[in-house]
């Protein structure tokens, strides 16, 4: 026995590593290792400086205020007069104090008349958003000021001047006159509401002025609109406060002032959660500091800051830190203009510090402690005037609050001289390094020495505290493990700090992946984090009602800020995050792909999704490839050896390692061990069914499947030959069940090893298992249709006693029973998937001959039994056997002179007709059968794989012959009636009796039709002996004639019929055909259903028997002399009494016709419906069509003889006569065809009623009055277009015979008989006498299942139609005696052809078969010792 072999070491974790690092190493990143290592931060300093940004944020805060009640002052007006607002607006716009540039400045934007209009619409409509503006009397301002200003020579002059002081004026005279409309001429109390409502207009013009964008490079025109507003509140009205409050007082807000205590500072007990302080020790750090940091402090810092920046100089991101220039002037441009907005925000809720800072002395505060500098002024830089107005526009426009930033930036002038450019610091030093280095800023108090280190530091702490308090706060996001408060904090770091948004990014990157590599992260999480900061940055979404920090680029995922516009530190470090992960990656797949195998692995998907989308796919990853190849080379290896390991493993567990304690259940167990971590690993797999490039399913299937299957194989063998050794036999099931597992094994195999064959071929090495089966199969089949047959009382299967039964439930068990044994028997095999079609199909056809075995078993059993149900005596005779001898013969001699039958209803058993109904079950459950066996599929497998059909030894062949008893001429009367009641009994040279035909009753020319089988291997004479039937006494003998079956005289479809003459008076028809015993899977179910058929023809034929003879009488010649001459004998009675003899006769009426025929409609539907009761409607159709071809054969016995060479003594009918008998016809056609009111067809459908035979009947009436020279003229025609079309045929078949190797003579002799010499009445000379068309019989491979009997049926139907055949016209010639030489003659023509056509068909194939086949019309033979079809 094989066993897997030992595989290679696999390499240790740290040579992996070890080559990895040396590799990665080598990789020079994009900028130098200063930017890309951070300094080591120390923890208390690194608190410190994050508390310090805590409480600034704490002092920056805007001021809670709180309302109180005042007492309400006496209203004193400032402006009281309409040319105040006159001296206001020269203030507005000083004359000749301005540039010319400057004047351009203050001109209206082209656009804003139009906006204006809108917006005051919307303030008439309630929507205006801004607050103030929903008050009844403002809005009945701006309603008398919309109609002023919608006035067209209005809207012309401001078009043209685009000046702001008509607006003003227009608005205020509006105002006026709204307010004061219907108030007393001494009442001045609605006044001070008109400088209100003017200063909200106001305000509502520089809203719209941000809007559409024209306050850009208009910060001298917007600051004086501020100072225009705040000059038109007087008594410290607020616009956001109600002005109209009724009594003495109103209501102001204070502001509260700080507490300076921990509790009321949120940001900083952030800070104490994260650092582990307490809040007492926390409030202890804050007041021992609380002068140092202070709001001038952060100025400083910022001016510090921007001092920097401006300068190029050391502790700021300078030119050198990006790879484009353009990128860094686009971050200093948007970092200068954030700063002014931090100081502007400081000095908006200090704006003390704006005025310390106009001088030294408040430049000197600004440190902090007196022994500072003052600052000196900035050298000039890129960042000139124009730019400081338009920083200082934006400013005053954006900020949350207009007229307190305006009044901060008044107080630092609008010509600039004094605003944020005298806070610069000095450009006290030149150098290259950056801000995040800073070596010399002892000014700063709040920025440490290098931000990003200390940021990191911070972030770490503050993500290990979140994640160990998961469920204390609310989650930033469902990626990011940062609480909503700690990454509050981390923005204000880095607004403070200056940390661009990529820096924060790749920060964030770096501690999530540091804590992955120190197993505090999960692989999943750390996914989740990358795909968070890269796509959609989901932490930095803020509440909507707070502003954005002043952060460039801020809430900007790290793939939506282009490479380039990265310091270059970052880059640096974000490729050194990559690297690192891609080692942590690996490594960890390494270890999972040792464990890939067991049951519960650790998972390897968020790993592998993690390489390939955030690292393999990253432009920044240095790719490596031979990185990647090493890995798979020491991966391949660490899956091999496990799997050879497992094997091992399997092999210890299931194989005992006796070798005679061996059997097939432990190969079993085996496969079902390796199938089962095969399909665990497939599964596991599924979705990534590669780990980098190597697949562990198809490792292990590469390494476990070679070693398995030679074991095994090696192990059957054993077992088997030890089995045989001892005399034993395998169990069978245990062979199945093998054969499963193996047969799912090499499924798997060929699916993962396409270009490697599966080591053995299992079929070969299980086959005799399944045969040992199959033969079990065909010895119980017979007992088991016995035993149902025995258990079977042949009732139908209804629910409830007293229901009508359905058709499903008028068959009983037996049969399904039968066919389930069957059904089983193919689905044992087809549940194998036995994956050998030969042997698949060699396995159906044994199994086939199986079933038509216990087929032919269960046919003869219950129509035994049917048979004996149907010919018990009746009442009458009963009651006759009780009679003396001498009581019989006078019964007997009445009715003898009566000479009239007595037709007595037969009562017909249920039982009888649900044997009927199983058999009509069984040729559909074989139909089925036969779909579910694919028997064609099955023959052509086994025709391909024998290959051309070869000429074998005949002597153990077997062949089927079909005779059929078709008809008796000019029998011997045996009664005193002067008729006989022939029957025919077929019996072998053995005596031994084969069959037996039904009795005729009362006819010397009788016409059985019924057919029988007789299997033989070699030649047999047959004995045929015809008696009369008596019902007391024995029968009386009639005739007897032999005939010798020998297959070398008869081939396969070509039918022959013999007039047999008889040893006393008379003759007998014979229509014999033959067919091959072959052992294929066709023959066997065409055997089958041959076996269903003509039992079921056979019991549908006796149901009918006990009705012909009511038939015959009804229909017979005596019943219709009887109806024409009921009024001749009416007449001639009736001149005897009358003196004149002249009296007419009566003509027969329609009315008489009809009921001719009731009393056999009333007789038949008394046997209908008791026939009904039980019968199946397919079973019934059967009997009525039976029914009506008897019908059919006593009208055709009325018009003419039957078909002969010789004149008969039979009389042509009238013309009366003849028009009564299609009478007659029409009338059963009506009767079987009937229909119910609605015009629903219930009896035998028309296509069937008009049959071959019908047609003929119904074609005859034309040609029976004919002369007798016009139909031998017409018989003549038709028998010679009948010899030119098979001459025609013949021809063609020849012509065919080079390409398709068919021999023509087996086609060609479907209207052929044999030659006269063949039997033996050859002697008498006319023995082969046949006067009408031979056509082809059925074979077996025709009715091999409904559809080929149906198609046979519809080929005969056709070829009556296309063949016309003038049998009739040579039946009604029999009854002319002019007639009786052209018959003689016709009857030697075709003798003549028969004979020659014969004789050329056994040249033909002699000739075909190279002289080297049978030597007289012998048939071809198969490799299987079988004719060829």
């Amino acid at each position: 026995m094989s066993t897997a072999s030992n595989r290679t070491s696999r390499p240790s974790r740290s040579s992996l590593h070890n080559s990895r690092m040396s590799t990665m190493s080598a990789r020079r990143p994009r900028a130098g290792s200063r930017a890309a290592h951070l300094a080591e931060v120390q923890f208390e300093e690194g608190y410190s400086y994050a508390l310090r940004i805590a409480y600034l944020n704490y002092l920056l805060q805007p001021k809670k205020k709180r309302k109180e009640y005042v007492v309400a002052p006496k209203p004193v007006r400032t402006h009281t007069a309409s040319n105040s607002v006159g001296e206001l607006m020269k203030e507005f716009m000083p004359s000749g104090s301005s540039s010319s540039s400057s004047q351009a400045n203050m001109k209206l934007p082209h656009s804003l008349r139009q906006a204006l209009e809108k917006r005051m619409e919307g303030v008439l409509r309630g929507t205006e958003k801004l607050p103030g503006y929903n008050d009844a009397a403002v809005k009945r301002t701006f309603g008398e000021a919309y109609t002023a200003f919608t006035a067209d020579s209005f809207r012309k002059s401001i078009d043209k001047d685009r000046k702001i002081e008509p607006l003003i004026l227009i608005f205020y005279t509006s105002a006026s006159k709204a307010q004061g409309r219907g108030k007393a001429a001494d009442d001045d109390s609605w006044k001070p509401l008109v400088d209100r409502h003017v200063a909200l207009f106001v305000r509502l013009v520089s809203s719209l002025m941000r809007d559409l964008g024209s306050d850009q490079g208009r910060p001298e025109f917007m600051g004086r609109l501020a100072t225009l507003e705040k000059k038109l509140l007087t008594n410290d009205q607020d616009l956001s406060l109600d002005t109209n409050q009724p009594g003495e007082h109103k209501t102001i807000e204070v502001e509260i002032p700080l507490t300076y205590d921990v509790k009321d500072m949120p940001m900083v007990q952030t800070v104490a959660r994260i650092f582990g302080r307490t809040q007492s020790e926390v409030q202890t750090d804050i007041d021992r500091d609380l002068t140092v940091w202070t709001e001038e402090a952060a100025l400083k810092d910022l001016k510090t800051y921007q001092h920097q920046l401006t300068s190029n100089m050391p502790g700021a991101l300078r030119r050198g830190d990006f790879d484009l220039d353009s990128a860094y002037d686009e971050w200093k441009k948007a970092e200068i203009h954030q700063l002014a907005q931090m100081m502007l925000d400081l000095l908006t809720v200090r704006p003390d510090l704006a005025k310390s800072s106009t001088g030294g002395a408040g430049a000197a505060s600004l440190g902090g402690n007196g022994g500072d500098k003052p600052l000196p002024i900035r050298p000039t830089s890129m960042y000139g005037e124009d730019q400081t107005y338009a920083d200082i526009s934006r400013m005053i426009s954006s900020h949350p609050d207009p007229v307190a930033a305006a009044s901060v930036v008044n107080q630092f002038g609008y010509d600039g001289s004094m605003g944020f450019s005298s806070l610069s610091m000095d450009d006290s030093t030149n150098g290259s390094s950056s801000i995040r280095a800073v070596e010399e800023a002892p000014e700063y108090t709040y920025i440490p020495a290098d931000p990003r280190s200390y940021y990191k530091f911070v972030l770490k702490h503050a993500m290990s505290y979140d994640q160990l308090h998961h469920d204390e706060g609310t989650i930033v996001s469902e990626a990011v493990p940062l609480h909503r408060s700690s990454m509050d904090f981390l923005i204000e770091l880095a607004v403070h700090w200056r940390i661009p948004q990529f820096s924060r990014e790749v920060l964030l990157l770096d501690v999530a992946s540091q804590k992955y590599l120190d197993l505090e992260m999960r692989a999943e999480e750390v996914y989740e984090v990358f795909e968070d900061v890269k796509d959609s940055a989901t932490f930095d979404h803020l509440p909507h009602n707070k502003k954005p920090p002043y952060i460039q680029m801020f809430g900007q995922p790290l793939h939506s800020i282009e490479r380039s516009h990265w310091a270059s530190h970052d880059y640096a470090a974000y490729q050194q995050i990559l690297v690192k992960m891609q080692e942590a990656m690996l490594r960890e797949l390494l270890e999972v792909a040792s464990q890939c195998y067991e049951p519960k692995p650790q998972s390897i998907g968020p790993t592998l999704m993690f390489i390939e989308n955030h690292i393999h796919s990253d432009d920044a990853f240095p790719q490596r490839p031979e990185t990647i190849a090493q890995f798979a080379e020491a991966l391949t290896a660490t899956m091999r050896d496990r799997a050879a390991g497992l094997y091992r493993e399997f092999l210890d567990t299931n194989i005992p390692r006796e070798e005679d304690d061996w059997d097939f259940s432990h190969v079993v167990n085996l496969g079902k061990a390796v199938v089962a971590v095969c399909d665990r690993t497939r599964k596991r797999y599924r979705k990534n069914p590669e780990i980098m490039g190597v697949s562990p399913f198809k490792e292990l299937v590469g390494t476990m499947f070679p070693s398995f299957e030679a074991d095994a194989k090696a192990i059957i063998e054993r077992i088997v030959q030890k089995a045989k050794d001892r005399g034993l036999e395998v169990n069978m099931q245990d062979g199945f069940d093998l054969y499963k597992e193996l047969a799912d094994i090499r499924k798997i195999h060929v699916e993962s090893l396409p270009g490697k064959p599966f080591a053995f071929h299992i079929e070969g090495l299980l086959e005799e298992f399944v045969w040992r089966w199959i033969k079990g199969a065909q010895e119980r089949m017979e007992n088991i249709v016995e035993e149902a047959i025995k258990q079977d009382q042949f009732q139908v299967r209804v629910q409830n006693p007293g229901d009508v039964p359905t058709d499903d439930e008028r068959h009983s068990v037996s049969i399904i029973d039968t066919f389930q044994a069957f059904n089983q028997s193919v689905d044992q095999i087809y549940q194998l998937e036995w994956d050998d079609d030969v042997h698949h199909a060699k396995f159906m056809t044994a199994l086939a001959k199986a079933f038509t075995a216990g087929i032919g078993r269960y046919c003869e059993i219950v129509e035994q039994r049917f048979a004996k149900e149907m010919d018990r005596p009746s009442a009458q005779e009963l009651a006759d056997a009780n009679k003396t001898t001498q009581e019989r013969w006078m019964q007997y001699a009445k009715d003898a002179l009566s000479n009239k039958d007595k037709v007595e209803p037969f009562q017909f058993y249920a039982e009888s007709f649900v044997k009927l109904n199983n058999i009509e079950y069984g040729m559909q459950a074989l139909d089925a059968l036969e779909k579910a066996v694919n028997v064609d599929g099955c023959a052509e497998v086994l025709k391909r794989e024998n290959g051309p059909v070869k000429p074998v030894d005949r002597r153990n062949a077997k062949y089927v012959f079909t005779i059929k008893i078709v008809e008796a001429e000019d029998l011997k009367a045996c009664d005193p009636t002067g008729t006989s009641d022939p029957y025919v009994v077929l019996g072998d040279e053995y005596q031994k009796r084969l069959a037996k035909t039904r009795i005729i009753m009362r006819n010397l020319n009788p016409r059985w039709d019924e057919s029988v089988e007789i299997t033989v291997s070699g030649p047999l004479n047959i004995i045929a002996t015809i008696w009369d039937y008596d019902t007391f006494g024995d029968h009386d003998f009639v005739g007897r004639t032999s005939l010798k079956l020998d297959p070398l005289h008869f081939s396969d479809y070509l039918p022959r019929e013999f007039w047999l003459d008889l040893d006393t008076q008379g003759r007998l028809l014979l229509r014999v055909s033959m067919e091959g015993e072959r052992d294929d899977i066709q023959f066997h179910f065409g055997k089958a259903f041959r076996h269903l058929k003509r039992t079921e023809r056979d019991m549908v034929r006796k149901v009918t028997d006990k009705l012909v003879a009511h038939i015959n009488a009804s229909l017979s010649y005596e019943a219709l002399k009887s109806l024409l001459n009921r009024g001749s004998t009416l007449a001639s009675m009736a001149a005897l009494w009358q003196k004149r003899t002249s009296t007419k006769v009566q003509p027969l009426t329609q009315t008489d016709v009809e009921n001719t025929l009731q009393p056999l409609f009333t007789y038949f539907n008394e046997n209908f419906a008791i026939m009904n009761q039980t019968l199946t409607h397919a079973t019934m159709m059967a009997v009525m069509t039976r029914l009506w071809k008897e019908a059919l054969m006593a009208i055709e016995a009325l018009l003419v003889p039957p078909l002969s060479e010789k004149p008969s003594t039979q009389k042509p009918l009238t013309q009366a006569e003849l028009d009564v008998v299609y009478k007659w016809l029409e009338m059963l056609f009506d009767f079987f065809h009937a229909r119910n009111e609605q015009g629903e067809v219930l009896g035998v459908p028309a296509d069937i009623l008009k049959s071959p035979k019908y047609h003929e009947l119904a074609s005859l009436n034309f040609f029976y009055f004919e002369t007798t020279e016009n139909l031998v003229r017409t018989s003549e025609r038709m028998a010679a277009a009948t010899a030119q079309r098979a001459q025609q045929q013949l021809q063609q078949q020849q012509s065919q015979l080079p390409a398709n190797g068919i021999i023509p003579g087996l086609a060609a002799g479907r209207h052929l008989s044999a030659p006269p010499g063949f039997g033996p009445g050859a002697a008498g000379g006319g023995a082969f006498a046949s006067m009408g068309t031979i056509r082809r019989g059925k074979s077996i491979m025709m009715a091999r299942n409904l559809g080929t009997m149906r198609r046979a049926k519809e080929e005969k139907r056709k070829d009556a139609q296309a063949d016309p055949s003038d049998d009739m016209i040579l039946r009604i010639l029999r009854m002319r005696p002019e007639a009786t030489m052209y018959l003689k003659e016709r009857h030697r023509q075709k003798e003549r052809m028969q004979a020659h056509q014969a004789a050329a068909m056994i040249v033909r194939q002699s000739i075909s078969q190279g002289w080297t086949g049978p030597a007289f019309g012998g048939a071809m033979y198969s490799r299987n010792n079988l004719p060829m079809r």
